[in-house]
């Protein structure tokens, strides 16, 4: 059994088919073990004998429409891709802090614009350092840029199938996968 997380773009706590329980449910339904939702922002940790990546968010994309009521992208990494993106430190000697959020970006595919890195747009109150396979990591200083222009911008240029996370949660997501 490989684990899995999944990071699903667009959740919302407030609605109540998009909590962990009912999350849970629908990974369950189709057919994962070991599910686990972390934190009430859209991401899940599960097992499965499955491979294949993009098969795997395709099955849990084709059930929220009738299990939960609504379509959301979602991105899957293994333990081994989230602990390759840890152990390659892209935020070495940077720390997050109210004002200050150290991101990454999850891709459905490979990223077809390499910047010269690190690169900072004209303007912009954020950085991007590193970018790996399906990943960008990046700064944000909030007291220039919010966290949405930011996204807003990562869209024009990479494309809408991405989702942004913290690296805090991206350390919780592989802690939980470690727990067992």
């Amino acid at each position: 059994m490989t684990k899995y997380a999944a990071m699903i773009r667009g959740i919302g706590p407030g609605n109540p088919n998009m909590r962990g329980a009912k999350l849970k449910m629908a990974f369950e339904s189709v057919g994962f073990s070991n599910v686990r939702p972390v934190i009430t922002s859209g991401n899940v940790v599960f097992e499965s004998d499955l491979t294949d990546t993009a098969k795997l968010e395709g099955m849990v994309e084709g059930a929220f429409p009738a299990l939960l009521g609504f379509s959301r992208a979602v991105f899957i990494r293994s333990q081994a891709e989230l602990q390759l993106l840890t152990d390659a430190d892209p935020f070495s000697g940077v720390e997050q802090g109210p004002t200050h959020y150290i991101t990454l970006t999850f891709l459905k595919d490979k990223p077809k614009i390499l910047p010269k890195l690190p690169y900072r747009p004209d303007g912009k109150g954020f950085e991007i350092l590193a970018m790996y396979d399906r990943a960008i990591a990046a700064t944000l200083d909030q007291t220039r840029e919010k966290t949405p222009n930011m996204m807003a911008w990562m869209e024009r240029e990479f494309g809408k199938d991405i989702t942004t996370r913290t690296w805090k949660t991206v350390l919780r997501l592989l802690a939980k996968m470690n727990e067992g």
